[in-house]
C-alpha cells in the first residue's frame, strides 16, 4: 500500500468560519511537500512565515498569503504540516479548499483528526487532548487556566510519577517472588513495596478529593431562582443576564419548565437557573414545573431563594447553599425596615442592589473552589483513579500472605493509570472524544 493510500494528506479550515480579516488553512500528511510545491512555488524555510502567491492548477491566483511549514517530526501532528493565512473571505477560503482537496491524496479533514494524529503520534496523551478539547471550549479564565493545565500535560507527569514507583513496587514484590532464597537479595521488600503503594493510595485520594471542583468548573457552577409565582424571578433572570431570556408578565406561573443562561462571573462559569414558582398546583403542566423545580433547588450549588419585599416569607423547605433575596426594592419606601436579616434587597427595574447580590454569588462560589485548577476533571478521570486506589487498598489490606496476589493488584493498578493517560483501552473513549473537536483541529 502506498503512503499515500496508508496516510492521507489532510486539510481543513482551522480558524473560524465566516466573513474575517485572516482565514488559516492547515495541512498534514505525506503530501505536504507536494502541495507545498504544487500551489505555493516552493517549500519555505522550516518555521519561517513567507509571502506567497497561492495558485490553482491553470496558475490563476486564488489568493496571496503567509504560507508556513513544520516538517515532521516536530510538529503538532508528527507529519509534515503546512499552513496558509490567507485573507478570511468566503470565496477564498473555498476556492482554496476546492484546489487542495482535488490534488491527488489530498481530502478534508474529519473532526478532531489533526489531534487524533498528534495522539497516534505520541505528542500528547489523552488527558492533554481532553484538556485541547476543553480549552477550545473555555469561556472563563477558570476554565482556561484548568483546560491549559490539563493540555499542557500535568495530569500526564503526574500519573507517569504514579507509575513509575508503582512499577518499582512491582519490582520490589517480583524479587520477594523470585530470589527470597539468593544471597544478595535482603531486607523486609514486601513491606517496602507495601509502603510505596500506601503513599500512591494516599496521593490518589488527594486527587479524587478535587475531582467535583474539576467537574464543576468544566461543566459550570449551577446557581437557581427558585421561590414562589411572582416573585420576581424571570425579572432577576434578566437583569442579571443583561439582556431579554424570560418572558415577564403579571400573571402568575408563566415559567413552567427551567431557562438557562451561561454566565462569567468573576472568571467562574455559572449556569443561572429560572425555575416555575414554587405554590401546590393542580394543574398538570405546572406541578411537573414545580416538581422539576424542586429537583433543580435540590441539585444545585446554590440557590437564590426570592420573595417580593412586599410579600411574607415562602414556605418552601430550607436548604443549604442558598442566598435569600427581596426583590421589588424599588416598591418600598424604607428598605431596612421591610427586608428581613439575612436577606439581598434587590430591584430588577432600577439596578438596585444587584451589585451586592453579585458579589455575594461570587463570594458564595468562590467558598466552594480552590486556588489551583483540579487535577482530574471528567468521570473518566475519576473512574481510572478510583480503580487505582480501590486496587492498592486490597493490597494493603491483605492477609494471606500471598506475594503473587499482592503484585497483582499493584499491576491493576498501574493498568488504570495506564488507562487515565491512553496507553491501552482508550479506543472506545476515542471516537466520541475527537468527535467533539471541530474541524481543523
Amino acid at each position: 500500500m502506498s503512503d499515500v493510500a496508508a496516510y492521507p494528506t489532510i486539510v481543513a479550515l482551522s480558524s473560524g468560519s465566516g466573513r474575517a480579516g485572516v482565514a488559516v488553512i492547515r495541512i498534514s500528511g505525506s503530501r505536504v511537500r507536494f502541495v507545498l510545491e504544487t500551489i505555493a512555488g516552493g517549500i519555505p524555510a522550516p518555521r519561517h512565515a513567507v509571502l506567497r502567491q497561492l495558485r490553482d492548477e491553470a496558475g490563476e491566483v486564488i489568493d496571496t498569503g503567509l504560507v508556513l511549514y513544520f516538517p515532521a517530526p516536530a510538529s503538532f501532528s508528527g507529519e509534515d504540516i503546512a499552513e496558509f493565512q490567507v485573507h478570511g473571505a468566503r470565496a477564498v477560503i473555498a476556492r482554496l479548499l476546492n484546489v487542495l482537496t482535488h490534488l491527488p491524496g489530498v481530502r478534508l479533514a474529519e473532526p478532531g483528526e489533526f489531534t487524533r494524529r498528534a495522539f497516534e503520534a505520541g505528542k500528547l496523551d489523552l488527558a492533554a487532548v481532553e484538556g485541547l478539547a476543553d480549552l477550545i471550549d473555555s469561556e472563563t479564565e477558570w476554565q482556561r487556566r484548568q483546560a491549559l493545565r490539563q493540555m499542557t500535560g500535568t495530569l500526564g507527569k503526574q500519573a507517569a510519577a504514579w507509575r513509575s514507583r508503582l512499577i518499582e513496587a512491582m519490582a520490589l514484590l517480583a524479587a520477594d517472588i523470585d530470589f527470597s532464597d539468593e544471597g544478595d537479595v535482603s531486607g523486609p521488600l514486601v513491606d517496602e513495596a507495601l509502603a510505596i503503594a500506601a503513599g500512591i493510595a494516599a496521593e490518589l485520594r488527594e486527587a479524587l478529593g478535587s475531582f467535583a471542583m474539576g467537574e464543576r468548573v468544566r461543566e459550570g457552577f449551577v446557581v437557581v431562582l427558585a421561590g414562589p409565582p411572582n416573585a420576581g424571578k424571570s425579572s432577576l433572570l434578566n437583569a442579571l443576564a443583561r439582556r431579554d431570556v424570560a418572558i415577564v408578565s403579571a400573571m402568575a406561573g408563566t415559567t413552567r419548565d427551567a431557562i438557562e443562561v451561561r454566565l462569567d462571573l468573576a472568571g467562574l462559569p455559572v449556569t443561572l437557573v429560572d425555575t416555575a414558582g414554587l405554590r401546590e398546583s393542580t394543574e398538570a403542566i405546572e406541578a411537573e414545573g414545580v416538581r422539576r423545580a424542586l429537583d433543580l433547588v435540590a441539585r444545585a450549588d446554590l440557590v437564590l431563594k426570592l420573595r417580593a419585599i412586599d410579600s411574607p416569607p415562602d414556605r418552601f423547605a430550607s436548604i443549604q447553599k442558598t442566598l435569600c433575596i427581596a426583590t421589588k426594592a424599588d416598591l418600598a419606601s424604607d428598605l431596612a425596615s421591610q427586608a428581613l436579616p439575612g436577606e439581598i434587597a434587590v430591584s430588577s427595574r432600577t439596578g438596585a442592589g444587584l451589585d451586592n447580590l453579585l458579589a455575594s454569588i461570587i463570594a458564595e462560589l468562590g467558598a466552594l473552589s480552590q486556588p489551583e485548577p483540579a487535577l482530574l476533571t471528567r468521570e473518566r478521570h475519576r473512574v481510572a483513579v478510583s480503580d487505582a486506589v480501590l486496587a492498592l487498598e486490597r493490597a494493603i489490606d491483605a492477609r494471606h500472605g500471598q506475594v503473587e496476589l499482592l503484585a497483582e493488584e499493584v499491576r491493576l493498578a498501574v493498568t488504570a493509570l495506564e488507562r487515565l493517560v491512553g496507553r491501552i483501552d482508550v479506543e472506545d473513549v476515542l471516537d466520541q472524544l475527537f468527535s467533539g473537536f471541530c474541524i481543523g483541529k
